[in-house]
């Protein structure tokens, strides 16, 4: 699975509001395993919004948490969006989101409120458990909540709970030596795709360091590979210390 998060809202990219989606998808997935691949904060901007959408859609592997835009106020696009995106058809009323506004709201549901109800063809709600105003998702894989954290996250958590069932255990390994990137360079083309490497240029007292990290979900696999690196490392009697996993 390939998980994106959305984050539309204006006010975060004009410093009105501060984001608070990003960390919390992050770690939401890291309890279970697993990782984000992006994240998008964008303006609430129609065609910017469909571009994203159409980005996430065609990885066949993706997974999206959308936060924002799903009021009913005149900034609120993403009911509309999302729908000629993913269905290629307008929102229709989903009736019983509908009624649960009317009990929410009863005459205060019209004109306006009552709007939030019109979402894309075959949607299922998302509890909301602040308000019972629900987001709503499509295919089990495109998921869409309101942007107030206190709403949405309990939302995504209880998603993310259910997609990651079965939990992935990573394993990690790093270390710091006294040496550029470069010296590690024919080291890192020899590791295959699936391993994940991070390498850090770091100066430490004027002098070229490198953090380099490694991990992948076969310990056996990302140890033997590490190993590699240390082994080039004591030819060339390079220092070097291992960091905390």
């Amino acid at each position: 699975m390939n998980f994106y998060a959305l984050i539309i809202g204006t006010e975060i990219l004009n410093a009105r509001r501060e984001d608070k989606h990003f960390k919390f998808v992050r770690d939401e997935l890291q309890k279970q395993g697993y990782e984000l691949l992006a994240t998008f904060i964008v303006k609430d901007d129609k065609e910017l919004m469909k571009r994203c959408y159409e980005l996430i859609k065609n990885d066949k592997n993706s997974i999206l948490f959308s936060f924002g835009g799903i009021g009913s106020t005149p900034d609120d696009l993403t009911r509309e969006i999302a729908s000629e995106i993913f269905t290629h058809k307008p929102v229709v009323r989903h009736k019983i989101f509908e009624q649960d506004i009317i009990d929410r709201f009863g005459d205060k549901a019209y004109p306006h409120r009552v709007h939030m109800a019109d979402i894309p063809e075959g949607s299922e709600l998302l509890f909301n458990p602040v308000n019972n105003m629900s987001g709503f998702s499509l295919e089990n894989r495109f998921f869409f909540v309101p942007g107030f954290p206190e709403m949405a996250h309990p939302m995504i958590k209880d998603v993310i709970a259910k997609l990651c069932s079965c939990r992935l255990e990573k394993f990690r390994y790093t270390l710091l030596a006294q040496t550029s990137e470069e010296t590690l360079i024919n080291q890192m083309k020899l590791l295959p795709p699936h391993i994940e490497l991070s390498s850090l240029p770091i100066f430490k007292d004027k002098k070229a360091n490198v953090e380099l990290s490694i991990s992948g979900f076969n310990k056996e696999e990302v140890q033997k590979h590490f190993n590699i690196f240390v082994k080039e490392l004591v030819s060339k009697d390079i220092l070097y210390k291992l960091l905390t996993i």
